[in-house]
């Protein structure tokens, strides 16, 4: 995603530049080229030496090396980066940036820089809230600069509170979406993607459900997300948080409420993926009581909820693109080409139980992809990685 990217990466006096050397790590192993820039006081929490082995690059610090008179020139290194992302910026280069002051290299190569400018502000939660910060956040931003949002947790100090420097983790995701805005292969596609499990009541405390955890809906809507999509993702109980920006989430429980959720939003979907792992059958009458327990045996009628991958299947226009998944534990093969035909997809993700390393919960998948034309199967790896496949798929599709 990153490969070829030139990212400059500015780094202030906070306690959260202990965080940096990771952020360098992720962003190198996407292929992005880092160049470190510091101030003098972010030596005093991390060092130098650990970021320029991580990046591969000497880290920049003073404006010229006394030795020589050898020059750092923030000119070339403004029209150098492709963006440039300042974590953790502290309180006092915040108030610098805001008022146009350059008194080091790192606020030299801000001024002079002529590509996007993300900032990542860290800093205790009573510097962070007072009202001088917010109007040198507000003035940043209204100078065009993006912000990634301070977290609310337990902070250097001890108290808890917003101001914490969001993860590096986060934090590329964030420049994933920067990118996908600006060139990826999905810019201008609106996506539609369901996620997880959905319970069924029995009575206020007990449900029908199934151990879904959402994690590959979760997956395919942020990899649709980093490719540039409006993505739209209805998802059933889950503790799981998208991450990227282009992502709207949708919050429900039930079967039904996920049909309401999805039709919704289908209309305007130009690819749908429906990864949700929707309860084929429901309570026919929950208790509005919890049911006691007597010692008798209880029976409990289910019904059949309703098909949304049929419906959608049924409604689908040829500018739109439906893929399904299937779950199997025997015939596999025959019973996902049977649900590719029955439901009109245009393509199928077949799971199975069998595979130790696929599965509900898990954080690995193996798949088969089926369309009319043949199928491929994958090998077992991570799900943000099938996540990758799948999207890649889609885009193969619509390229046909």
């Amino acid at each position: 995603m990153l490969s070829g990217k030139k990212i400059l990466l500015g780094i202030t006096g906070s306690i959260a530049a202990y965080k940096a050397p990771m952020l360098v790590r992720l962003l190198v192993k996407e292929g992005a080229d880092v160049q470190v820039v510091m101030t003098p006081v972010a030596k005093d929490f991390v060092t130098p030496l650990t970021l320029s082995t991580v990046s591969g690059h000497p880290v920049m610090i003073e404006p010229f090396e006394p030795s020589d008179g050898s020059w750092n020139s923030h000119v070339d290194m403004g029209n150098w980066a492709d963006l440039m992302v300042i974590a953790p910026l502290s309180a006092n280069t915040m108030g610098k940036m805001a008022h146009g002051i350059a008194d080091n290299l790192l606020l030299t190569t801000y001024l002079a820089a002529k590509c996007p400018v993300y900032f990542a502000p860290a800093m205790d939660l009573d510097m962070f809230q007072h009202p001088t910060t917010q109007e040198n956040v507000n003035k940043l931003m209204a100078h065009g600069n993006k912000l990634i949002e301070a977290q609310v947790g337990e902070l250097a100090s001890g108290l808890t509170g917003a101001g914490r420097m969001e993860e590096p983790e986060q934090i590329l995701q964030v420049i994933h979406r920067h990118f996908a805005i600006t060139d990826g292969k999905l810019k201008g596609h609106k996506a539609l993607v369901s996620a997880g499990p959905t319970f069924e009541a029995i009575d206020p405390v007990r449900f029908v459900g199934n151990h879904s955890s959402g994690k590959m809906g979760f997956a395919i809507a942020e990899a649709l997300a980093n490719q540039g999509a409006d993505v739209t993702l209805v998802t059933g109980p889950t503790q799981l948080k998208t991450l990227s920006v282009g992502i709207t989430r949708i919050d429900v429980t039930t079967a039904a409420e996920m049909q309401q959720a999805v039709e919704e939003s289908y209309e305007k979907a130009g690819i749908t993926v429906m990864s949700a792992a929707v309860s084929d059958y429901k309570p026919e009458n929950p208790s509005p009581e919890k049911i006691k327990k007597t010692g008798e045996d209880l029976t409990i009628k289910l019904v059949p909820t309703h098909d949304i991958l049929q419906t959608l299947g049924k409604n689908k226009r040829n500018d739109q693109l439906l893929v399904g998944f299937a779950l199997e534990t025997t015939d596999e093969h025959k019973n996902a080409r049977k649900k590719l035909d029955n439901k009109n997809l245009d393509f199928i993700v077949l799971n199975s139980l069998k595979d130790n390393k696929a599965g509900f919960g898990k954080d690995t998948n193996k798949i088969t992809i089926i369309d009319h034309a043949g199928e491929k199967e994958y090998e077992a790896k991570a799900k943000s990685e099938v996540a990758e496949d799948i999207v890649q798929t889609v885009i193969a599709h619509l390229a046909k």
